[in-house]
């Protein structure tokens, strides 16, 4: 059974480990950013369950900034509660589970809550062969971002209500 919820500080191991098996080093928060991440807002953190294993997550901070920057992904302090915008900063699936739709469950639950909360919409970064696919959800490519993370060329994707 799949369960869906947001992150507490003891699934720290488990989101560190996810995020090793998803990501190049050079892309990858380490396991002490996430640490600051879950401290500063583990309740933007979606985390999915197939019975006690996390085999999918996105996080991401909520802020007044209207372009996500390399600094977000550093300084977990930004977060601002009352901000206009939620960032996607990662959105990670275990290898053995991709292409089933898990990914897509975490980002519309992200949406949902991002429109609940009020906001103005959710902007997130991705490389060009994952444009299409967040268009699927109302992203409008923004072109290429400022962000130089991971030494790596990245779009800027925005979601307005």
């Amino acid at each position: 059974m799949k369960i869906i919820r947001t992150a507490v500080m003891s699934d720290l191991d488990a989101v560190a480990s996810v995020e090793a098996e998803c990501f190049p080093p050079a892309e990858a928060a380490t396991k002490e950013e996430f640490a600051e991440r879950l401290r500063y807002y583990g309740d933007y953190f979606w985390l999915m369950f197939e019975d006690d294993k996390l085999i999918a997550f996105v996080d991401g901070f909520v802020t007044d900034e209207k372009d996500l920057t390399d600094e977000m992904y550093e300084k977990a302090s930004m977060h601002n509660e009352n901000g206009a915008w939620q960032m996607i900063f990662g959105v990670n699936t275990l290898p053995a589970y991709r292409k089933q739709g898990y990914a897509g469950e975490l980002i519309r639950e992200a949406i949902r809550t991002a429109k609940n909360q009020g906001r103005k919409g959710l902007v997130l970064t991705c490389k060009d062969a994952l444009v299409p696919y967040y268009t699927k959800f109302g992203f409008q490519n923004e072109g290429i971002s400022g962000s130089v993370h991971g030494n790596v060329v990245w779009n800027q994707m925005r979601l307005v209500f």
